[in-house]
């Protein structure tokens, strides 16, 4: 009994003191990046209401108002309310400054921010437009982003177009050393998709209908992979 776990012992540090395979395997590592160009599907943006009143409780009264006015145009053009998502809410005194009369004060200041998703992107100018009916003069839009909400599909496919862009370097250095690639050894994703995006603002078409120009986003993504060499 006791020789055989010294037998065993032995065998176990003979194991542990092997190179591993992989070690001496040569290999080659190259870095890939794939992009893959594909159009918006949703657009989000950013509005405003900012009124001005004699006090505090009457300024949010008013942008309640036009709050209020505003979320029942969107539901009623198929916005959903988990697409709606208040941002800030501020009341606050508003003053002047002049040399003669120092600071006065002009009224009380409430604005509430919203930002709002427009899941269907061939819709946006539509929905702004009626946002905007909706929420009259004190209504500001701030910012209009195209995105992508499924954007799964595109991903692969820049994946994909990583993956042939990496095995395109690694064949050719190895045909310079005179080599052939053998299996993959190991491949890691160095960076996740990125979206950019294109900037966009709110125009008016000839028909005095907003129009949102979509344009195109590019999803890129870079991959390392190790090829043993034969």
């Amino acid at each position: 009994m006791k020789r055989a776990l010294v037998f065993l012992l032995a065998l176990i540090t003979a194991i542990s003191l092997m190179p591993s395979a992989s070690a001496n395997t040569r290999h080659i590592t190259v870095t890939g990046t794939g992009t893959s160009t594909v159009a918006p599907d949703a657009v989000r943006f950013l509005a405003s209401v900012s009124t001005l009143a004699a006090s505090n409780k009457m300024a949010l009264s008013n942008a309640n108002k036009s709050s209020s006015a505003i979320r029942e145009a969107l539901k009623a053009n198929g916005i959903e309310s988990k697409d709606i998502k208040s941002s800030s809410l501020t009341v606050y005194p508003e003053y002047n400054y002049s040399q003669d009369k120092g600071r006065e004060l002009m009224g009380y200041r409430a604005t509430q921010s919203f930002t709002i998703v427009i899941r269907k992107a061939a819709s946006a100018g539509e929905v702004i437009d009626v946002v905007v009916n909706a929420g009259g003069d004190p209504l500001q839009i701030t910012g209009v982003v195209p995105f992508l909400s499924k954007g799964s599909a595109a991903a692969a496919a820049a994946r994909k177009a990583a993956v042939a862009d990496a095995k395109s370097r690694a064949i050719s250095y190895a045909s310079a050393l005179g080599q052939r690639l053998g299996r993959v050894i190991y491949l890691n994703e160095i960076t996740a998709p990125t979206y950019n995006f294109p900037v966009i603002g709110v125009e008016k078409a000839a028909s005095d209908a907003t129009q949102i120009d979509l344009g195109e986003t590019e999803v890129t993504v870079t991959v390392n992979v190790r090829w043993a060499l034969n």
